[in-house]
């Protein structure tokens, strides 16, 4: 029941969960870029660095155990460090419960808190579930990348969506 489900920070105590997490979905072959997470020492080096440089990355907890997580990764040069990439997975049981919604709302409020003005994400057109999941939580398209992703010889568009914090 994803009400019973605990948001945190991920710490190194969290790692080998997400790796695990990251894994199962990346393995789905269409949610992700990777189509399996990189070796666990890279998948921590990856991690810690970029909690230590402040960047927010929440994990869910069924006990102990990482059922998704919601990273927002600022950007590394000084003229875009305003701006941060959106990375986001549930595993399949967890899926359609609310949880997702929960996650990325928690994320986004600490990316508010952290300072970051601007939220970019890419998403693959034909996963209307993730498109409509971010349109609730504010996003809006800006645009479409054609073909951007391929497996085994099947190209999909990647809708390019961002939140934005600044009022204009």
């Amino acid at each position: 029941m994803a009400g019973d489900i605990r948001i945190e920070r991920m710490t190194e105590a969290h790692v080998e969960g997400f790796y695990r997490a990251l894994d199962i979905v990346a393995r789905e072959r269409k949610y992700l870029t990777l189509l399996e997470a990189p070796p666990l020492e890279d998948t921590r080096k990856f991690a810690l660095s970029s909690i230590g440089r402040g960047n927010v990355h929440l994990v869910a907890l069924d006990g102990g155990e990482v059922v998704g997580w919601c990273d927002i990764r600022r950007h590394f040069f000084p003229s875009q460090a305003h701006c941060a990439s959106l990375g986001m997975g549930l595993l399949p049981s967890w899926r359609e419960q609310g949880l997702g919604k929960r996650l990325i709302e928690a994320a986004i409020e600490g990316a508010r808190t952290a300072g970051m003005v601007r939220i970019e994400l890419g998403v693959h057109a034909d996963n209307p579930r993730a498109i409509q999941l971010y349109e609730r939580v504010g996003f809006v398209r800006e645009g479409v990348s054609r073909d951007a992703f391929c497996v085994d010889g099947e190209y999909t568009d990647v809708i390019n969506m961002a939140l934005t914090f600044r009022q204009v």
